[in-house]
């Protein structure tokens, strides 16, 4: 099972390093092997296309056409870049005019022979529940858990496709495989404000102040994501409550209970320390 790794800016950087680091762990313990995407750039994120559709499908028309050369499918694990990589592939075979105008732009050919999946699609259906259970060592026994998708991951459905767009399903079946006590909530889709940190800090701040609230509304010691923004976001805006719950990614809490090297230093980049509550579970 092979695919070419797609990081983007995010996991590229400080913002989602741990993101990084515990995909790439947890996928070689899988036996996923991800092959970073040569040359890859930026996908333009919601700013791209924001400005100019055109120039945005080009820009991640690059990088579809990198993948097709090396011949794999495309892993993303930030669900900005999966967004951008999934509806520039899907106008491409759907509008040949896009196509067209794509492959001038970047001078490259691309027929789109190769998908674009997310990393919590692939574990979750390619490598499979069954799979990952028999790699427990350490069950997360008695972790009050919500699973945050964020706005995007899921959305929308025609082009995404991999679950339900209101009430997702596969990361919670993930965390309870892990062994937590997995809680249903009413902020899993909800957004947390994104890239409006930088220039709506308030609006950020009162999304975040209300999806924290469901969390706690429902008994969950802590908030699991699966995008850097999402992260980014509930775990640094909580900073000054004396209450914060922590945030973790769930690739971070799959190489916990796989018990893989380096979870410490995962742990360390978070703003909200999760040790004090790991501890407490006698999970570290």
């Amino acid at each position: 099972m092979k695919y070419a790794y797609y990081p983007g800016c995010s996991l590229e950087s400080q913002l989602a390093k741990e993101f990084d680091l515990s995909t790439l762990a947890v996928s070689k313990a899988l036996g996923i092997e991800l092959e970073e995407l040569h040359d890859w750039n930026c996908c333009g994120a919601s700013s791209g296309h924001s400005t100019n559709m055109a120039l945005n499908h080009a820009i991640v028309g690059r990088n579809l056409a990198l993948a097709e050369k090396q011949g794999l499918d495309i892993a993303a694990a930030c669900p900005a870049c999966y967004l951008r990589l999934k509806h520039t592939r899907h106008s491409a075979l759907e509008d040949p005019d896009v196509k067209s105008n794509m492959v001038d732009a970047i001078d490259m050919p691309y027929e789109g022979r190769y998908d674009v999946k997310h990393v919590l699609d692939i574990i979750v259906n390619d490598v499979g529940l069954d799979a990952i259970k028999e790699k427990i060592v350490k069950p997360l026994t008695g972790l009050k858990l919500v699973s945050y998708y964020g706005c995007v991951l899921v959305r929308p459905p025609d082009i995404v496709g991999f679950d339900d767009p209101e009430n997702p399903q596969s990361m919670d079946n993930l965390l309870s495989v892990l062994g937590a006590d997995v809680r249903d909530w009413s902020g899993k889709v909800e957004c947390c404000g994104a890239s409006l940190a930088l220039t709506k800090r308030e609006i950020v701040i009162d999304l975040v102040q209300d999806l924290v609230k469901m969390a706690k509304d429902v008994g969950a010691d802590a908030i699991v994501a699966a995008c850097p923004l999402c992260d980014m976001n509930v775990d640094g805006r909580q900073k000054l409550s004396s209450d914060a719950i922590p945030v973790f990614y769930f690739t971070e809490l799959m190489g916990l209970a796989m018990g893989l090297p380096g979870t410490g230093k995962w742990w360390g980049k978070h703003i909200i320390s999760p040790k004090k509550l790991l501890k407490s579970h006698h999970l570290i």
